[in-house]
């Protein structure tokens, strides 16, 4: 016999993502700023009241559980073999917490459309941005045997995050190449000092 409360868990994955689904199909037809959460409530069939047990603001609709990707990737670096390289670690993490199904890729290209090309998201973008900054630096200085605050980790953190970002923005934008593809190539000119820039330059 299956307990009722055995089946809140999926009732609430299954409420919170017709509440994504439904505000990412509105804010790609009509604009962030022009859609309000008692639409989006509407939408996903469920009160203004309840909306906001699952996300506190339309931003968290468009982020969906960011925290548990900032958490995994955490996880994955802080499990790294001690000989692989720093840039392959972060790497590789960023690889992993991105692997998406293939049914999931059109909510994720809505998603990432949305967040990087909608200018009211951008200062909600910082504060979820500086959480992996956070992740990457204190991985950064473990293996390098500083605080997270210097310089060097500071900078790979910002700079491992402007490859990413890139590769999303290749991905999104070419539709035909895939976003694994697209992470190691933009991570691998920056390990080695973009190398393509050099071809190019002799």
């Amino acid at each position: 016999m299956v307990c009722v409360t055995d089946l809140l868990p999926d009732a609430r994955t299954e409420t919170r993502a017709r509440i994504e689904q439904a505000a990412l199909d509105l804010f790609t037809r009509r604009g962030f700023e022009q859609v309000t959460t008692d639409e989006i409530a509407d939408a996903a069939g469920i009160s203004r009241r309840t909306f906001f047990r699952y996300v506190a603001t339309k931003a968290d609709a468009v982020w969906g559980d960011f925290g548990s990707h900032v958490d995994r990737l955490d996880r994955l670096l802080s499990a790294t073999r001690p000989d692989q390289p720093v840039l392959a670690s972060i790497c590789a993490a960023y690889v992993e917490v991105n692997d998406y199904a293939v049914a999931d890729l059109p909510m994720l290209r809505q998603r990432m459309t949305l967040v990087l090309g909608e200018p009211a998201l951008q200062a909600h973008s910082q504060v979820r941005y500086a959480d992996v900054d956070r992740v990457v630096a204190e991985h950064v200085a473990r293996r390098a045997g500083l605080t997270p605050g210097a310089l060097l980790p500071r900078l790979v953190a910002t700079s491992t995050r402007a490859a990413a970002t890139t590769a999303f923005e290749v991905w999104l934008a070419d539709g035909t190449t895939s976003l694994a593809d697209d992470l190691h190539a933009a991570f691998d000119q920056l390990a080695l000092g973009f190398p393509g820039l050099r071809t190019r330059a002799a």
